[in-house]
């Protein structure tokens, strides 16, 4: 199956769904359920995207915050995610996609929120594993593996712990890391800029210092696609 297939796949399944402070996580997608008929799926409304006010630019991106893609890359993608949320995982690979398709013109920074339990402790791991070079593997298999460790009924952060040693982590010398004052001032900081920016919910897009509206897959990507072209 080619990208274009791929992705209008995404499209006609899903849109970007989302996760707040006050509602629970989004289920991940099950395996065995049908896929909606795309006829059936609501429409997504018309909407541009919006430029973020000048005095906060600033806040989209931390000399801390995790880059993937190329470093040179002249179109920046921001996402918000919280690595509990489902919706986040749902939308996973079509950033991996757009990484796939603009490997040296887009870059995307990770911006994290923890609205869920239980998500610091996810945050905590995944900095942690940045330090020993293993962040993007273990951010792909916590999606991967969400209903292990971010069950509604009963969550289990010890599993974080689990994925990342059979990643290669130093788990011993992570959780150390983990729980470091460097960590609690990340942390931090990312409280502070999602609430100047005010992001209630994930995933949130921020593409070259606007805010990208709720879209489905198709939509996003093109988004992106008119950024690219722009920047050329």
């Amino acid at each position: 199956m080619n990208f274009a297939a791929k992705v209008l796949l995404v499209a006609c399944v899903m849109s970007i769904g989302a996760c707040s402070r006050q509602e629970p996580a989004a289920p991940a997608p099950s395996s065995s359920a049908p896929p909606a008929p795309a006829a059936t799926a609501a429409p997504m409304p018309e909407a541009a995207p919006v430029p973020v006010a000048p005095d906060l630019v600033a806040r989209l991106e931390r000399p801390h915050s995790p880059v993937l893609g190329s470093a040179k890359a002249r179109v920046t993608l921001v996402e918000v995610l919280d690595p509990a949320c489902g919706a986040c995982r749902a939308y996973a690979p079509v950033v991996q996609q757009v990484l796939f398709v603009y490997p040296d013109e887009v870059r995307v920074v990770i911006r994290f929120a923890d609205f869920h339990p239980p998500s610091e402790e996810a945050i905590r791991a995944l900095h942690a594993a940045r330090l020993q070079g293993k962040f993007a593997p273990l951010l792909d298999a916590l999606f991967e593996r969400q209903e292990e460790w971010a069950s509604h009924s009963a969550p289990n952060p010890e599993v974080i712990w689990k994925i990342a040693a059979e990643l290669g982590v130093n788990v011993t010398k992570a959780k150390k890391d983990a729980v470091s004052a460097n960590v609690d001032d990340l942390l931090r900081h990312e409280a502070e800029d999602l609430v100047a920016l005010k992001v209630e919910s994930t995933p949130t897009f921020f593409l070259d210092g606007k805010l990208l509206p709720p879209s489905n897959a198709l939509d996003f990507f093109d988004f992106v696609k008119k950024e690219v072209e722009a920047a050329k």
